[in-house]
């Protein structure tokens, strides 16, 4: 580290640190305002900043974690964090990238499909059809925009599992109904249902009906294509499907059928369903 003559830090000007550090003096600027990287002395008369030698680790720390296109808002948060920690907080973010980078991947390709071929654009998933049997099901419904259904969803599904205990537990994968449209500018409305034994009868703590038998097609996808908005290209498929074959279907679902916590994003956790209902 530069040391003046009588031992105290050597300061640098805002050019020269600009230029040992890989931050403009645009970007070094903005992050004294928002605190990140706060010059040692300011000249009142002038405004001239001086930056510290030893603060040019942490100014290339910031550059690199940049380069990640990690907001700033987590680039304190590393910065702040004590020992180990700041790799924990990286780990977290690039995590939380990758998984975002599966389904924009997944989202790209179905693009890619669509407008390159028009019709057959469902050709990148497998359309299947089954049987399903006539359950009775707990139920919780409410109309629910697309940024309040990430929380509104597993918290009714916690809900009603554990309602399901009074009658010996779940015994199927749960699912969701829409009814109708969500999105930014439509709410549904969505029902969350569980399947249960026993006979059809009030349940104190959830609606309870018989979810009758029926045939659907559908599609299997995997955590990453789960996100929305890449999870409507799985919704399109069905459709184009059944459009397809001349078929009209019923409200579409999703069938929950792993753990989507401890999945990974190439792991498939989820049934996109529509029941079909017979021919055009």
């Amino acid at each position: 580290m530069g040391r003046d003559e009588d031992g105290a830090e050597r300061l640098l000007t805002i050019g020269e640190f600009s230029r040992r550090s890989r931050l403009s003096t645009k970007a070094l600027r903005l992050y004294d305002r928002l605190g990140l990287l706060v010059p040692v002395q300011v000249d009142d008369a002038s405004g001239y900043r001086r930056y510290g030698e030893s603060q040019l680790a942490v100014a290339r720390l910031v550059a690199l974690l940049r380069r990640l296109d990690m907001p700033l808002a987590q680039v304190a948060e590393v910065l702040a964090a004590p020992g180990d920690r700041a790799a924990e907080v990286l780990a977290a973010y690039w995590d939380a990238a990758e998984h975002r980078f599966a389904s924009q991947r997944t989202l790209v390709a179905y693009l890619h499909t669509r407008l390159g071929g028009g019709e057959g654009g469902y050709d990148m998933y497998e359309v299947k059809q089954r049987d399903v049997s006539d359950q009775v099901v707990l139920t919780e419904q409410r109309h629910v925009f697309v940024m309040e259904l990430q929380t509104w969803l597993p918290e009714a599904m916690d809900r009603v599992v554990k309602a399901a205990q009074a009658f010996g537990g779940v015994v199927g994968p749960g699912f969701a109904i829409y009814y109708g449209e969500v999105s930014e500018d439509s709410d549904g409305p969505v029902e969350v249902c569980v399947p249960v034994n026993g006979p059809l009868e009030s349940s104190p703590s959830a609606a309870m009906r018989r979810e009758p038998a029926h045939r659907e097609a559908y599609v299997r996808i995997t955590k990453a294509q789960v996100a929305y908005p890449q999870i409507l290209s799985a919704y399109d498929a069905v459709a184009q499907w059944l459009s397809a074959n001349q078929l009209t279907a019923g409200p579409p679902r999703e069938v929950y059928f792993a753990d989507f916590a401890a999945a990974a994003p190439t792991d498939e956790v989820c049934d996109i369903a529509f029941p079909v209902l017979g021919g055009a």
